[in-house]
């Protein structure tokens, strides 16, 4: 069933698929399968394999959430041999949950109250639309809490609802509406309007556009704006012909019960089908907006970490600051911090000259090859101030990006590393060595705070953290290691 399962989803031979599964199984990673067990897999790719992994996962939460509701079936007593069939059969979560929605035990709901005074016989009447005279009928309904042939004929319409609601073939219809017309729209909420973080979703305050066409982009930031606050969002479709469809599918009559039937169709569309499944179509689109985002951050890693290394040269890296100062360390060709300082060449203290005289002298002192230079606070000015040094000899300036450098120096990788030196130091060595081998210093923080996209905080956590992940370890092995020098976060990453 896996394997069947994985084919349909990647046309990979059987062999391939059967190999690779086999390999998983006994923990190999991607890397390593891709790498040294070619002959096994038919020369599959990272890629491919990537791709067997999650469909293997998929099949196999699948198969979990089976088991657990047919042991919920048949703990109710609701289980029989063709829905157990239908169950075992089912090839996706969706059309599993849609087969268990008429079994799930529910909260109190009107439907259930219906059925509690005793009102299911009347809904079966109603359905069947064969009832002459249905307010005679409804009147023996009529006892109890049930006080009117209105409130009775209600209790009826709302059972009605919750089958409507049921039924696969007309939530399926639903879906195939949201999935090619659904408008997302925004409204902004009155109360926040003004407020000053709301203004930066100010484009998003009255908005329509299609949901199979938003850009993942704008799709996050909407749902961010919705998360803070700041606007409503809704899912939208033509009622009209949603309810146009419903009928055809279950008015067949021109009587009375036609007419409870209509009620009881506009019940479950506008209370039960729409809501729950434009929230479906919502998390779907959610869903896609993530993937791809998440293949962006991946392939905004995958640059980062493998950016040219400058290598083994001698190197001044420079922390830029204002207020603070700009923090200065020399390290050797291989990274060691051999002198650290401050200067304050910027406002408030100003001290360009002696800036320039601490440079000059550094350099000439420790050999330095390469200038360093973090790209955050004054990083344009510190640049323009180290142009300005007359070094003795030529000194290559780089700009390095700083991302994730305040998280390094103060994580424990970093305090075994310089357990006497404070987070400021820490910080610039991690900008210093990133110049001399990205990849290698890089890998001591979490990907997730290399700063790889702008919306990485609203995407799913975990399936942005497995991505990365997989991201980091692929690079490190398509590079390799020197193990003489490698740091126990690199070697961590060497697949087996």
């Amino acid at each position: 069933m896996l394997l069947k399962y994985i084919q349909s989803h990647t046309n990979l031979s059987d062999a391939s698929i059967k190999n690779t599964v086999a390999l998983l199984n006994e923990e190999c990673t991607i890397p390593f399968i891709s790498r040294y067990r070619k002959e096994a897999t038919g020369n599959l790719d990272e890629v491919q394999i990537g791709d067997i992994v999650k469909y293997k996962e998929q099949f196999e939460a699948l198969e979990k959430r089976k088991t657990t509701i047919l042991k919920a079936l048949e703990d109710q007593g609701d289980i029989t041999e063709t829905l157990k069939s239908k169950i075992q059969a089912a090839t996706d979560l969706t059309t599993l949950e849609d087969l268990y929605l008429p079994f799930k035990k529910k909260r109190k709901t009107k439907a259930e109250t219906a059925r509690k005074n005793g009102l299911e016989p009347l809904a079966k009447i109603i359905m069947s639309q064969n009832a002459n005279d249905l307010e005679s009928i409804a009147l023996k309904y009529v006892k109890g809490e049930l006080t009117t042939i209105d409130a009775a004929l209600e209790g009826a319409r709302h059972i009605i609802s919750e089958w409507i609601n049921e039924r696969t073939d007309i939530r399926n219809n639903l879906r195939n509406q949201l999935d090619r017309h659904a408008q997302i729209t925004t409204k902004v909420v009155k109360t926040k309007a003004e407020d000053e973080k709301a203004q930066k979703f100010r484009g998003y305050f009255d908005w329509t556009e299609s949901l199979s066409r938003i850009p993942s982009h704008r799709l996050l930031a909407i749902l961010r704006a919705e998360n803070e606050g700041f606007i409503r969002v809704k899912i939208e479709v033509d009622a009209i012909k949603a309810l146009e469809n419903i009928d055809r599918k279950i008015i067949n009559s021109n009587t009375a019960c036609a007419d409870q039937l209509e009620l009881a169709i506009s019940d479950a569309y506008k209370r039960l089908l729409l809501p729950s499944l434009s929230n479906e179509a919502l998390q779907k689109a959610k869903e896609k907006a993530d993937t791809d985002a998440i293949n962006v951050f991946s392939n905004n890693l995958k640059q980062l970490l493998l950016g040219s290394p400058l290598g083994e040269k001698r190197i001044l890296a420079i922390d830029p600051g204002f207020r603070t100062g700009c923090k200065l360390v020399c390290l050797d060709a291989q990274g060691a911090l051999l002198h650290n300082e401050t200067i304050y060449p910027h406002p408030p203290k100003s001290d360009s000259i002696g800036a320039i005289k601490k440079l000059a002298s550094l350099t000439e002192a420790y050999k330095i090859e390469a200038i360093a230079i973090g790209n955050g606070t004054a990083s344009r000015e510190t640049e323009a101030l180290v142009k300005k040094v007359s070094f003795k000899n030529e000194i290559q300036v780089f700009v390095v990006s700083e991302a994730g450098a305040s998280i390094y120096s103060a994580s424990k990788i970093a305090r075994d590393e310089f357990p006497d030196y404070d987070v400021t130091v820490r910080g610039s060595v991690s900008i210093g060595r990133r110049l001399q081998d990205p990849l290698a210093e890089l890998v001591k923080i979490d990907a997730k705070s290399i700063g790889v996209g702008q919306y990485q905080h609203d995407v799913d956590q975990t399936k942005l953290q497995k991505s990365l992940d997989v991201v980091v370890e692929n690079c490190v092995n398509a590079v390799g290691v020197n193990i003489n020098t490698a740091s126990t976060s690199l070697l961590s990453y060497v697949s087996a």
